[in-house]
């Protein structure tokens, strides 16, 4: 009977090693098995549009766009790859953005267009599109050329700001931030509308396109902003997984593994507003990527910042790689603006989202 006894808990340790070297696999094969649909989604939009090429063609002039023919190098190179990358560099700084703020907020429908730091930025860029105001100082006379993306991550930054201070408030609820954000979101629609209704009706012009969310008008040089803003954030959350992948146990279990819960809040806000404000900048107001793409990384991952960090960037990027796709397919001749299709995708998950959290206890 002692035998037996001691024999039993030998088992445990190698079972649990198994258990848990078999979650890693799983979770490595879904990210590859995202990193494939996020490819063939890639191509598919390289591939469609008014004039459509198969996939040999595609991969000819970008493998080898000296044996393709002058028309379809132009197409990929000058205007379609540009536009597809773009969607692909937006769609995972809005989601990742997206996943922590829900993280730090820890609340589920937290998203920078549900809180209102998208409308935020739109209100800053429009106030550098329509009168051409200047946010920062005269001494960043320098960055003139960067108006509109300099003033959106200014209000970005402003709105998260009061959001991390109210979120610190006694009392404060998932709800009551959920309640702010609506709040912030007309506020600052409001004084979008109050900018269209003094600017000029060219300047209204290009305001309302704008809002509406276009990929059409991405190139290179925004590219790179976009994926540098993308590239400074993302070695900073990762080197931060575990106090994050702490923090969903709550402020005080993370503060007693010697988180600096309120520190790390802060430093993650500050860069959710770059990710934020550079997207809408360029690329105008894409609603719901930095909502539904963490909660499908989630649903897939689990919570482990390890994984759930290059999960959210799939998903967000495969989201808005197939709205480009969709936005192309439904009118045709015609070009959706791809706010409108990510909004009317989003919608029914968001809706889904506030009614699952409304029976959860509070």
């Amino acid at each position: 009977m002692n035998t037996q006894t001691l024999q039993l808990p030998r088992a445990k340790p190698q079972a649990n090693a198994g258990s848990y070297r078999a979650l890693i696999r799983r979770r490595q094969l879904l990210l590859i098995g995202l990193g494939l649909l996020l490819l063939a989604s890639f191509l598919l939009d390289l591939g469609s549009g008014p004039i459509r090429y198969e996939l040999g063609e595609v991969l000819q002039a970008l493998l080898h766009p000296d044996e393709a023919s002058p028309q379809a190098r132009i197409v990929m190179w000058e205007i379609r790859l540009p536009v597809a990358l773009m969607a692909l560099v937006v769609g995972a700084a809005l989601s990742l953005a997206g996943a922590q703020m829900q993280t730090v907020l820890n609340n589920p429908l937290a998203s920078p267009f549900t809180l209102g730091v998208s409308a935020a930025a739109s209100f800053g860029a429009a106030l550098g599109l329509a009168f051409g105001v200047q946010l920062l100082p005269q001494a960043w006379g320098l960055l003139s050329d960067y108006l509109v993306p300099l003033n959106a991550f200014v209000m970005a930054l402003l709105c998260s700001g009061l959001i991390y201070g109210l979120s610190r408030q006694p009392g404060a609820r998932p709800e009551t931030l959920v309640l702010l954000g609506i709040a912030l979101v007309f506020t600052f629609n409001a004084l979008l509308a109050l900018v269209q209704f003094f600017a000029s009706e060219q300047a209204v012009a290009a305001v309302v396109f704008w809002t509406m969310g276009s990929l059409n008008k991405a190139s290179w040089p925004k590219l790179a902003i976009t994926s540098a803003a993308l590239l400074l954030a993302l070695p900073l959350f990762a080197r931060q997984a575990w106090a994050l992948t702490a923090l969903r146990l709550g402020d005080d279990k993370a503060a007693s593994f010697g988180v600096a819960v309120q520190r790390l809040r802060l430093q993650v806000l500050l860069l959710v507003s770059l990710l934020a404000a550079f997207p809408v900048a360029f690329v105008g107001t894409i609603g719901f990527v930095g909502l539904v793409g963490p909660h499908i990384a989630r649903m897939l991952i689990g919570e482990d910042q390890r994984f759930f960090i290059p999960a959210s960037l799939l998903c967000g990027a495969l989201i808005l790689s197939l709205s480009s796709v969709l936005s192309k397919l439904l009118l045709p001749g015609a070009i959706v603006p791809i706010g409108i299709v990510t909004s009317l995708i989003g919608l029914p998950f968001f809706i889904f989202l506030i009614v699952r959290s409304g029976k959860r206890p509070c």
